[in-house]
């Protein structure tokens, strides 16, 4: 049963594959749901020979003679054994769409992260912009040149606090898991 036991290889294969990808990547995926309808296509048939095969390794047809029949249940052992791993392997293979779809999940929720510091930064710095660029004279001198700076100066000194805040956070690189302590030596 060699083509059987290539699923095994393939099955892992794709797992390892999904877990390196860096991005989406549909080629996996359609990989995955052929793999998926041949795990199905051998099921299907590995069960509807079972019933057959078991008649006819238990005497249920008085055509085939007595001393054939252990090779029928033979065929029948094996055909049940392919059955039973097909059921395994389909199960392998939902696992790896949910995988695949969690990675990709995984990828978009650090995207998105990124997006909300960036946004989480920029909004106090476009405030101060916006309220700065009206037309009317709110804060002090505003045609001091030297003004102008502290503006720039207010606004960098917000996005350092901000990046600061966000790093002691943990927003930034690194995992996400704790660091495990070593086990204590006896």
């Amino acid at each position: 049963m060699p083509i059987v036991d290539d699923f095994d290889a393939v099955i892992n294969e794709l797992e390892d594959r999904i877990f390196r990808m860096k991005r989406g990547n549909d080629k996996i995926l359609e990989e995955v749901m052929n793999v998926k309808r041949a795990v199905a296509r051998m099921r299907r048939i590995s069960t509807k020979q079972l019933d057959v095969l078991y008649k006819m390794s238990h005497g249920n047809f008085p055509l085939i003679d007595e001393h054939i029949q252990p090779f029928y249940r033979d065929v029948h052992d094996h055909l049940l054994r392919i059955s039973d791993l097909s059921e395994n392997y389909r199960d392998l293979v939902s696992g790896l769409m949910d995988i695949h779809f969690s990675v990709i999940a995984n990828k978009t929720n650090e995207i998105t992260k990124v997006l909300a510091i960036f946004s989480a930064i920029m909004l106090p710095l476009s405030l101060i912009a916006g309220i700065y660029g009206m037309n009317m004279k709110l804060w002090g001198d505003t045609e001091n040149p030297q003004y102008f700076w502290y503006v720039m100066l207010l606004m960098l000194v917000i996005a350092i606090g901000l990046l600061i805040y966000f790093w002691r956070q943990g927003w930034f690189g690194g995992s996400d898991l704790e660091k495990i302590p070593d086990e204590e030596k006896d």
